[in-house]
C-alpha cells in the first residue's frame, strides 16, 4: 500500500537520481560527475521554491516525490546554503551551455505569459517523478490525487517535454494549455524537443 506523507530529508538524493532517470538528463550530459550536479542543482532550485513536498512510500521504501510551489503557502524548505548553490550552478552552466540553457526557459515563459492574459494560476507542479524501477502501480496518481485533496478549486499549471511521459497528465484531467518547438545547442550536440505546459482547475475535468 503506498502512503503519501512529508518527504524525509534522507530521501533528498534518490529524489535527485528520479529526475536523471525520470527527465533523461542522461540525454544532455555524458559525465556522470556533471550528471549528479545537475540534479542536484535542480533539486534544490524546486525544493527551495517548494511549499509542499510529498514523498511517496511502500513500508520504508521511497518510491516517488511531488514538489508544489502555491501562490500565499510558505517556502518552509527554504535555504540559503541551497540558494547559493543554485546561483553559482546557474552561473557555471550559462557559460558552458551558451544559449542552450535559455532556449528552454524561454519557450517556458512566453507559454506562461500567454495563458495569464486571460487566466490567473494559483500554483505551480514543479516535479513529479516516481522511483524508475518500482514494481508499484499508481505511485504518480496516488502523489497527485494527495496534492489535489489539499487543493481543491486551485488552477496549477507544470511544464514539461515530449522527452517525458506526458501523457500521465492528459490521463489525468489536465489540458495542453501550450506548446513549442525548440532545439537546445549544447555546444557537441543538438536536441530538439517539444515543451508543453499543461493545466488543471482541481475538482473539474475541464
Amino acid at each position: 500500500m503506498i502512503e503519501i506523507r512529508e518527504i524525509r530529508r534522507q530521501d533528498y538524493k534518490k529524489a535527485q537520481q528520479f529526475a536523471i532517470q525520470g527527465m533523461h538528463f542522461d540525454w544532455y550530459m555524458d559525465s556522470k560527475v556533471i550528471l549528479d550536479l545537475y540534479a542536484r542543482y535542480f533539486w534544490d532550485m524546486e525544493l527551495n521554491r517548494a511549499t509542499k513536498a510529498y514523498g511517496a512510500y511502500v513500508g520504508d521504501a521511497f518510491v516517488g516525490v511531488l514538489l508544489a510551489d502555491m501562490k500565499g503557502e510558505p517556502k518552509k524548505f527554504h535555504s540559503r546554503w541551497r540558494k547559493a548553490y543554485v546561483k553559482f550552478i546557474d552561473w557555471l552552466q550559462r557559460r558552458v551551455a551558451g544559449a542552450g540553457v535559455g532556449t528552454y526557459d524561454k519557450a517556458n515563459r512566453e507559454m506562461y505569459q500567454t495563458f495569464c492574459e486571460s487566466h490567473v494560476p494559483d500554483g505551480e507542479i514543479v516535479f513529479l517523478a516516481a522511483a524508475p524501477n518500482c514494481k508499484v502501480k499508481g505511485v504518480g496518481t496516488a502523489l497527485l490525487s494527495a496534492f489535489e485533496a489539499e487543493e481543491q478549486g486551485k488552477l496549477v499549471y507544470l511544464y514539461t517535454d515530449d522527452g517525458c511521459t506526458y501523457q500521465f497528465y492528459e490521463h489525468r484531467g489536465f489540458a495542453r494549455s501550450g506548446e513549442r518547438q525548440v532545439v537546445l545547442d549544447l555546444e557537441e550536440k543538438k536536441v530538439p524537443l517539444m515543451c508543453l505546459f499543461y493545466t488543471k482547475k482541481i475538482g473539474t475535468t475541464e
